[in-house]
């Protein structure tokens, strides 16, 4: 299997992506579980990706995913041409230690600057 259900079902699991997704572009830097973060990551580098593209068809695949339109304006202005030299590995995942309520690992993810 190559994605990770995170015992969810297709539809709030997409939902849960979408939105962990769309906060980590708006706000550059989140926490989360480690099974949350690299099940995002190749989703998230998608999107800047696409944002590299600069092209009208590029931004409305991003504003099909993502649920918020000043996260795509941000990412395609500013995001976007600041990646332009990079090849990949746009996000960081930083192991953080264990969540004090049930030891699940937690990580940071951060866009790499």
């Amino acid at each position: 299997m190559s994605y990770q259900k995170l015992s969810r079902k297709s539809g709030p699991r997409r939902a849960l992506l979408r939105g962990l997704v769309t906060n980590l572009l708006r706000h550059g830097r989140m926490e989360t579980t480690a099974a949350r973060a690299s099940a995002i990551r190749p989703m998230a580098e998608k999107m800047i990706t696409l944002a590299k593209r600069e092209d009208i068809h590029a931004r409305r695949q991003a504003m099909s995913f993502l649920t918020d339109e000043d996260v795509v304006k941000n990412l395609f202005e500013q995001t976007g041409p600041r990646m332009a030299g990079r090849e990949g590995g746009y996000i960081r995942i930083i192991p953080k230690g264990s969540r004090r309520g049930d030891g699940a690992p937690m990580v940071i993810l951060e866009l790499v600057e």
